[in-house]
């Protein structure tokens, strides 16, 4: 994961074990919200979005901790995730499409 910096960290126990993800997401913030600018015609090979991979692990680990412990990150599975969590207001700061493109979604995002 380029650009991710990962701390483990041992719990006080000395026995178990929890890994920190960093990265600094501005740029790509700062890249999405410049892609909604720009006019895109069409629906093939629209870019939709722009997603840091601290984002994608979370959303892994928000799947893993409901149980679904199988899912695998850029699986079909997945994608159907990310799909529903670009769709969802609280994560309209990932698109790069206009509102107008896609119902759902505010526009006034980070």
């Amino acid at each position: 994961m380029s650009g991710v910096l990962i701390r483990p960290h041992l719990d006080s126990d000395g026995k178990g074990l929890a890994i920190e993800h960093l990265q600094d997401i501005a740029p790509i913030l700062e890249w999405n919200k410049e892609a909604r600018r720009d006019e895109q015609h069409g629906d093939w090979g629209r870019h939709v979005a722009r997603i840091p991979n601290v984002i994608y692990v979370r959303w892994l680990n928000e799947e893993h901790a409901r149980g679904n412990t199988a899912l695998r990150l850029f699986t079909p599975e997945f994608d159907q995730i990310v799909q529903k969590k670009l769709n969802d207001p609280d994560w309209a700061y990932l698109r790069t499409d206009r509102p107008a493109l896609q119902a759902g979604w505010k526009a006034d995002c980070p």
